[in-house]
């Protein structure tokens, strides 16, 4: 049972959707393997919770919208 975590800033059931689609869909054909089989998990963070280049996320965000 081949198991998948991604961790990630908040995501829309959009987003989850497809990377939980597409994650399935590589890893069944690069491992052979049946999709029913393949687990994959998602761990959203608050952006106060990530820190990029010395900043948290959330502060990146701020920047990026002035």
């Amino acid at each position: 049972m081949p198991a998948i975590t991604v961790e990630a800033a908040k995501l829309t059931k959009e987003q989850k959707t497809q990377l939980i689609a597409e994650l399935t869909e590589s890893t069944s054909k690069i491992l052979g393997l049946p999709k029913d089989i393949i687990f994959v998990f998602l761990k959203e963070n608050d952006p106060d919770n990530i820190g990029a280049g010395g900043l948290p996320l959330s502060a990146h965000k701020k920047d990026a919208a002035r």
